[in-house]
């Protein structure tokens, strides 16, 4: 497959391809959640509705490109959170990204979703890995990738320091191959939402 089906189900969350349509709901999720993002999202902190407004014209473009793949977040029909698969990484791979509004954590939804990225993701053409890379200091981020069955595989000091105010300034890197998730390996997830 050559891009992504832009409606996913994985679980209890619905991921749908990020829209300009989707302009307010995520302002409000984004605004309502800032006090839990700011430590651990640099763009967190200097957040603005034109900021969201150049990051959904920009994903429009990344997304046509074969760049990036950014989905809303949806539980219950509410836009809760955001991921996206990111080739950033190098040929063959995608590294994942997630957040999810603070009163919408500790539920799992975070895992589901990447794990329906996952699933997504190893069915483009060429992908034989994917990570997740997050600060040492967000435990949360690393236990979804543990719960996924990724493998931690590198630490490394960020040398500009930390990005966040939450943040050390070390970068922890998961990995999974394609032939890890054949396997068994990875978590299970549902098909497309056809």
């Amino acid at each position: 497959m050559e891009e992504p089906s832009e409606s996913l189900r994985s679980d209890r969350v619905e991921l749908s391809r990020l829209r300009m349509t989707d302009l307010d709901a995520l302002e409000r999720a984004i605004h309502e959640s800032l006090d839990h993002l700011v430590p651990w999202m640099p763009w967190a902190a200097g957040h603005s509705r034109q900021q969201t407004v150049d990051f959904l014209a920009r994903g429009q473009e990344e997304w046509e490109a074969g760049r990036a793949y950014n989905y809303a977040i949806r539980a219950g029909g509410v836009v809760i959170g955001g991921c996206g698969l990111h080739r950033r990484i190098g040929p063959g791979g995608l590294e994942i990204g997630y957040w999810v509004h603070s009163r919408w954590t500790g539920q799992g939804l975070a895992t589901m979703a990447a794990s329906g990225l996952v699933r997504e993701g190893f069915q483009l053409a060429g992908t034989d890995r994917m990570e997740i890379c997050h600060d040492a200091a967000n435990q949360s981020s690393g236990a979804v990738a543990r719960r996924l069955g990724f493998t931690e595989v590198a630490r490394t000091r960020v040398p500009e320091g930390p990005c966040a105010p939450g943040e050390v300034g070390i970068d922890v890197v998961w990995r999974m191959t394609v032939d890890e998730w054949r396997a068994g390996r990875g978590v299970p997830t549902p098909a497309p939402v056809a």
